[in-house]
Order: structure tokens, then C-alpha cells, then sequence
């Protein structure tokens, strides 16, 4: 899967992208919210240079299209026609409109794709996620484990499409 925001190219992971990935995805402070973390360079490219099918997850680069840097990463997992996202950007690129502009497009392309609903889950002290959420019409529907789950319905009979 790859599409382009404004700023940004949202592509497949490649190995260059694993040494920044780690930076910011081992930083447990700016990690607290998120799994997926703490890992070792190996189990990083295992997980996210093997083969990966959306049905199983999908984890990919948010990448700034004036420096090519990696500055973030997208993870999707396909069921049907409800997609499950996720989205971090590093602690450099926060608060500067990146996740609204790339999680807008993901959900612009997951729609073109046939996606009826998108859901997202964020720990109750996410509350620049949950804010995210909201901003991109997302609701509350219920708590599952420890994180509050968001669900934003596509599908034809509630857009009036």
C-alpha cells in the first residue's frame, strides 16, 4: 500500500527506515502510549521487512517528501471491510499537523479501497490521540482490555453516499 499526503509519502518499510524507526520507537517516554516497542534491530526488520498482508497488519513509513526522512509509521489490519489503524510520528514532528494530515489521507484511501468502517484504539491517557480521533469525526464505542476503542463508519447507508 502507498499513496501521498501534502508533505508526505506513505510507503512499505525498507531497510534504511529501521535504524529511525528505533529511535523513536525505543524511546520509551515517547512510547508510553504505544506497543510495539523496545525492540531489537533483528526483530524490527523481521517485523517489518518479512511479508506482510493487510488482513494480518501491516506496519508502514510515513515519510517527508521534502527530506525523505522517516518521520513516522502507520499500521493497518484489514477485516473485511473494517479496517483497525494505528499512527505514531516521532517526538522531532509532533504537534506540527502530520498524523491529521496522514491518518486524513489513510482514511481518504481505505475509503476508495471499500473500507465501511475504520476503527482506532488509544489508552485513556493518549490524549493527543484521542483528540486526533475526535478531530477526524471519530466516536467512542466501548473499552476493550485497557484501551478505549474509535470507530469512524464509511459505509454508503450512513455517509448518504
Amino acid at each position: 500500500m502507498t499513496f501521498t499526503t501534502t508533505r508526505c509519502l506513505i510507503r512499505p518499510f525498507e531497510q534504511h527506515d529501521i535504524e529511525p524507526f528505533m529511535a523513536y520507537r525505543n524511546d520509551l517516554d515517547w512510547m508510553q502510549h504505544q506497543s510495539f516497542k523496545g525492540l531489537t534491530y533483528e526483530e524490527y526488520k523481521r517485523s517489518l521487512l518479512g511479508d506482510q498482508a493487510i488482513a494480518q497488519g501491516i506496519q508502514l513509513a510515513i515519510i517527508d517528501q521534502a527530506t525523505n526522512d522517516l518521520i513516522g509509521d502507520l499500521y493497518v489490519n484489514q477485516d473485511l471491510t473494517t479496517y483497525w489503524i494505528g499512527y505514531t510520528i516521532s517526538p522531532r514532528h509532533a504537534r506540527q499537523g502530520y498524523a491529521y494530515e496522514v491518518v486524513s489521507g489513510l482514511i481518504h484511501h481505505l475509503s476508495d479501497r471499500g473500507a465501511e468502517t475504520i476503527k482506532a484504539g488509544a489508552l485513556p491517557t493518549n490524549e493527543a490521540s484521542i483528540a486526533l480521533l475526535r478531530k477526524l469525526n471519530f466516536t467512542y464505542v466501548t473499552m476493550e482490555d485497557d484501551e478505549q476503542i474509535y470507530q469512524l463508519d464509511l459505509s454508503p447507508n450512513k455517509t448518504g453516499t
